[in-house]
């Protein structure tokens, strides 16, 4: 079993909770960099429409019409499988996510949910600004 270690991912000073994410789409195979909220609150890795499209995603390629509920509101998005996903050093292949817009101000382009971590074990260490991830063993 392989302990990872990730101090790389943050900025000293940087909120530990924002961690680096790559995409990969038809109009830009080598990935697009993301900066993502490492949210175990979210039950969806949720990717902002701009960046899906920008990539070459479409919503016609949707799987599903979705709404999250918030203290602002509703917003509605969708659900998209994407080529690739990676983030904390691990990746995923045609994986499923929410296209959503996202509050302005936040400096993000999505969450990182519980849709990717939920196969791994993770401990967030804030203060020293460090997300250890393990591939879970079933």
């Amino acid at each position: 079993m392989e302990l990872r270690c990730l101090p790389a991912i943050l900025q000293p000073k940087e909120r530990s909770d924002i961690v680096k994410g790559k995409l990969r789409g038809p109009l830009n195979p080598d990935g697009r960099l993301l900066r993502l909220a490492f949210d175990t609150g979210a039950g969806e890795t949720i990717i902002a429409p701009g960046i899906l499209d920008e990539l070459g995603y479409n919503p016609r390629q949707g799987e599903a019409i979705t709404v999250i509920r918030s203290v602002v509101g509703r917003e509605h998005g969708y659900m998209i499988r994407v080529e690739r996903f990676e983030c904390l050093g691990y990746q995923a292949r045609n994986f499923r996510v929410n296209a959503q817009d996202l509050p302005e101000g936040w400096n993000i382009e999505g969450l990182v949910g519980l849709s990717f971590l939920r196969q791994f074990n993770y401990e967030v260490r804030s203060v020293e600004g460090r997300i250890r991830v393990e591939r879970a063993v079933s």
